[in-house]
């Protein structure tokens, strides 16, 4: 099981993400992501997937037209783990 990250563990791999923040009220990360059209961000939905679904470890999202909501959390550790910094870089590389 994945562990959270506390202290300078988490503030360097904070350090490392652009655009995400931390959520207010829970132990989680979030961005939003805005793409050219609809198109754009159903296809980046579908590439994140594929990556989430081989890390086994699946973001909180939500879409309208060309807006993807995300938000990163592992229920299983109660909070921010390697697993989500490792996947909002991810997403940020697909995003382009």
């Amino acid at each position: 099981m994945a562990q959270k990250l506390t202290g300078d563990a988490r503030s360097s791999a904070l350090a490392r993400l652009k655009g995400w923040s931390e959520v207010n009220g829970r132990d989680a990360i979030s961005k939003k992501f805005v793409f050219a059209d609809f198109n754009q961000a159903f296809g980046f939905m579908a590439r994140a997937a594929l990556v989430a679904e081989k890390l086994d470890h699946h973001p909180e999202w939500f879409n309208v037209y060309k807006t993807v909501d995300v938000t990163l959390s592992t229920h299983d550790a109660g909070g921010l783990t390697d697993l989500d910094v490792t996947l909002a870089e991810t997403m940020d590389k697909l995003a382009g």
